[in-house]
């Protein structure tokens, strides 16, 4: 038991970190890039497209790996493979260099879902809480990815922002191969997929339902990649630009995402207690409702009331996050679960690597204004997909 609280609090930093090594760049571009290498904003965000494409489309072989061979050993890759990828970034002097560097981080943070998460839910009945808790851990990171680089900026120059986390993260790695060789972890991951795989004696679920709860999961996790990119990357600018009475330093707007994404994070917790006791549907409609009202709310607010309204729909945004991973771990069994959480997140992440140049062309042609308009219809997409989920919760419950 204590070496499986010490595994969670592994896969839990490592989510921390997933998230934070993909939102460096966000603040170092829009706070001291665009002043060292003479570039705008808008030219500079889509360099880092090409490390969200790979955050999703290698999420796939990844999953497909871990299935097959080790997840435990994935996660090891993960950590030093990241931390070298951070540190290569730090040393780019142009922007295609920073664009390769950023790529390879993509490919490395791809481990992380398909395989954290998979081990996460591993064989416990209720899945909310443990992934709402993993989930805090993950938007911590986004939290800390603007205050730590800022602070970083501030302080040591930005190529400390990919250097510090980078060799933090591949000592963390080289300690979870120790933790995990001196429990031979590495055969009871295989072990244990066999003995749960044979206590799977549910009946499999009508066709029609997988098929139908799966296109809602995928319809919902595109509109919510895309949301949940455009919120969390263009955030610090914001700040930057509405908050100017109140957030005049890169600390000081770095110290406001910290908090709005840190009070946004404890959404996952409340979230994840109502969907293991409540009507996932209804809780999922709730959440997405709420999403739409305070994305047109924000369009024209400036100052103190766009802090409040920003913490607002960031705990509406990060609050569906663990619903879509749960109606995964229900329905996917545990042989092909990595895989589907795979396939979840290439969708997540591929439009999350749309968003990004969406972002510099919106941003350069109308202003945030039009963004907040954009993914305030988008919420409201999702709203009416999640009126379609089966009526009946026990069509949503675990298989295994």
């Amino acid at each position: 038991m204590q070496r499986s609280r010490v595994n969670f609090l592994y896969l839990n930093i490592g989510h921390f970190l997933d998230h934070l090594f993909m939102l460096i760049f966000a603040s170092v571009a829009a706070l001291r890039l665009t002043f060292e290498w003479g570039m705008s904003y808008a030219e500079l965000v889509p360099y880092a497209t090409p490390g969200f494409i790979a955050f999703g489309v290698c999420a796939v072989a990844a999953g497909w790996i871990a299935d097959k061979w080790s997840r435990t050993g994935m996660i090891v890759i993960f950590f030093v493979g990241i931390g070298l990828s951070s540190i290569l970034a730090g040393m780019a002097n142009s922007p295609l260099q920073i664009a390769a560097s950023l790529t390879l981080i993509g490919i490395f943070a791809a481990i992380y879902h398909p395989v954290g998460l998979a081990m996460v839910v591993h064989g416990r009945e209720r899945t909310g809480i443990p992934l709402a808790i993993n989930g805090i851990y993950g938007n911590m990171g986004v939290a800390s990815a603007a205050l730590v680089t800022g602070f970083l900026i501030d302080t040591a120059g930005w190529r400390s922002a990919f250097y510090l986390p980078g060799a933090f993260s591949i000592l963390l790695g080289i300690s979870y191969l120790v933790f995990v060789r001196s429990g031979n972890d590495a055969v009871a991951d295989q072990a244990d997929l066999h003995v749960e795989n044979k206590k799977a004696a549910a009946p499999p679920r009508p066709r029609h339902v997988l098929v139908r709860v799966f296109a809602i999961i995928f319809f919902t996790t595109a509109l919510g990649g895309l949301i949940f990119q455009s919120t969390t990357f263009a955030l610090p600018k914001i700040f930057a630009e509405r908050l100017v009475e109140i957030a005049g330093t890169a600390t000081a707007v770095g110290w406001y995402a910290f908090l709005v994404f840190s009070l946004a994070a404890l959404a996952q917790l409340l979230i994840g207690f109502l969907v293991d006791r409540h009507s996932i549907r209804l809780v999922f409609a709730t959440v997405a409702m709420l999403q739409a009202v305070f994305f047109f709310i924000m369009t024209q607010l400036s100052g103190f009331a766009a802090l409040l309204v920003g913490v607002a729909f960031m705990f509406a945004v990060f609050g569906q996050i663990p619903i879509n991973d749960v109606l995964v771990g229900r329905m996917a069994r545990s042989e092909w679960r990595s895989r589907a959480y795979a396939l979840r997140y290439v969708v997540t992440f591929s439009v999350m690597a749309s968003a990004v140049p969406l972002i510099a062309w919106v941003h350069g042609s109308w202003g945030f204004e039009r963004l907040f308009q954009i993914l305030g219809v988008a919420a409201a997409s999702i709203f009416a997909a999640t009126l379609l989920l089966p009526g009946a919760d026990r069509k949503l419950r675990r298989s295994d």
